[in-house]
């Protein structure tokens, strides 16, 4: 476990925050790394060697890249090797070893290792900088502190956004923290907070309560379930990384936007430009564009999708619901390079909006069930397997929820944000900013000292 919310959020952010200001300047990264490692190990402290154990992997390998030209490109297909096992071995191994069993003759005994909290956001964030120094697309780090200040950066080590070293490769050594740039942060970590704490806990509630009335899902309940889920899976990451940047900006850091109103999209492929930006264009700069993106011809392309999307699955956990998750949006994804997009960019927007949130919505039923037969059992119910519209005990649990979930779907649109842009300059706009935070902080407090249900999907990432 990490730092509970309470804690984090009365104990450990504000004596952060503190020190961090009391400091010198030049000292500065020093207390970022020690209570970034402080932050990461509060719960399992073995897995600080791990991390430091990656940062020394990939500062001695971008020091070799930078000085060998002969032999760079065997010191980067090193350093991305030793990152990947660590990552295959604590994340993938319990997988391999079950699907290894699955044949003949082979019955291999072995328990998975715990998987260590965010070993994928800040593994892909340390194989980042060492392929930028082989591509010189920055200069090589000299500091190990500085390098490892970036890998253990504590805003956004847990559920990123992943933030590329040439991102804030300059912000590391000079960044400005100002007045203003720590009240937006204020500002957007509590957005973050309330859509995390008191909304997508919600969700989560809403979907635990309809799963628990005992009747099997009918049909309207099962949608209704999946909005639960959709709404809840959007408001959790989206919420953390509104924390994460804004942590980050009290700090004098900026981190790149990781979601941009996905729901909005009229296809897959823009809800793939908002959604977990960080992610989609960590793959695409990576993986996608080395292999040869659509530069090699039609066919390679599609093989390059399939690769990415495989990739993508697996990267979200090692459970073949994800790969199916993936592979799913591979087809679709093909379909609209093949014909699809030119139906879509002719046909009425409302039609795009449907389209996408129904597919969006389905993929998120992959994504959510790990056994294949309820899996299958929960798509059933969404066209009527179960052969009713939804028990009286559903209905009620319904209706309920209702206030929330129109709440929900309206805040994941742009409406709020561009009546807040209308009067942000206007005189009031510090009395409106200060009593958002009184209600957010009172809110959200409330909720965390009366609620002991307080998911995180994306800690297991």
């Amino acid at each position: 476990m990490v730092f509970s919310s309470l804690t984090f959020w009365f104990i450990y952010l504000p004596l952060v925050l503190v020190l961090y200001y009391v400091t010198p300047k030049k000292a500065r990264n020093i207390v970022l790394f020690l209570v970034s490692l402080a932050f990461y190990g509060w719960g399992e402290p073995v897995y600080i060697s791990l991390m430091l154990i990656t940062i020394l992997i990939n500062y001695i390998a971008g020091y070799l890249i930078s000085k060998s030209q002969s032999k760079k490109k065997l010191w980067l297909i090193l350093s991305v090797v030793l990152n990947l096992s660590f990552l295959v071995f604590f994340k993938y191994s319990g997988m391999i070893v079950s699907t290894l069993n699955l044949l003949p003759f082979i019955n291999i005994s072995f328990s998975a290792p715990a998987l260590p909290i965010g070993i994928s956001f800040y593994t892909f964030q340390a194989m980042s900088y060492t392929i930028d120094v082989y591509r010189e697309e920055c200069s090589v780090q000299k500091n190990p502190l500085v390098l490892g200040t970036y890998v253990t950066l504590f805003p956004q080590l847990i559920a990123g956004p992943i933030v590329r070293y040439t991102d804030v490769e300059t912000q590391l050594t000079k960044r400005k923290e100002t007045l203003e740039k720590f009240k937006s942060g204020v500002l957007l970590f509590l957005a973050g907070m309330g859509k995390k704490v008191l909304l997508a806990n919600q969700f989560a509630l809403m979907y635990k309560n309809l799963s628990e009335t005992g009747d099997g899902f009918g049909v309207l309940a099962s949608w209704a379930g999946l909005l639960a889920l959709t709404l809840q899976i959007y408001f959790d990451f989206s919420g953390y990384s509104d924390m994460a940047r804004g942590l980050g900006r009290m700090i004098g850091f900026e981190f790149m936007v990781n979601f941009n109103y996905p729901y909005i999209s009229r296809s897959i492929t823009e809800f793939w430009r908002r959604w977990h930006i960080s992610l989609s264009t960590w793959f695409r700069d990576y993986v996608y564009i080395p292999l040869g993106g659509n530069r090699k011809g039609f066919k390679r392309q599609i093989f390059n999708l399939f690769i990415v999307w495989l990739l993508t699955g697996l990267w979200h956990g090692a459970s073949y619901n994800f790969v199916l998750w993936g592979l799913y949006f591979f087809v679709i994804l093909a379909c609209e390079k093949l014909f699809l997009s030119k139906i879509l960019n002719k046909a009425p927007k409302a039609v795009g909006h449907i389209y996408s949130i129904v597919l969006i919505m389905l993929g998120w039923a992959i994504f959510s069930f790990d056994n294949m037969s309820e899996l299958t059992a929960f798509l059933g119910s969404l066209f009527g397997a179960q052969g009713v519209v939804a028990t009286e005990a559903q209905a009620s649990v319904m209706l309920s929820y209702l206030p929330i979930c129109l709440a929900g779907c309206v805040l994941s649109t742009p409406l709020i944000k561009v009546l807040y842009e209308k009067v942000r300059n206007a005189k009031y706009a510090v009395l409106l900013e200060t009593a958002f935070c009184i209600v957010i902080m009172l809110l959200c407090t409330a909720s965390l000292v009366s609620e002991s249900y307080n998911p995180f999907i994306y800690f297991r990432f």
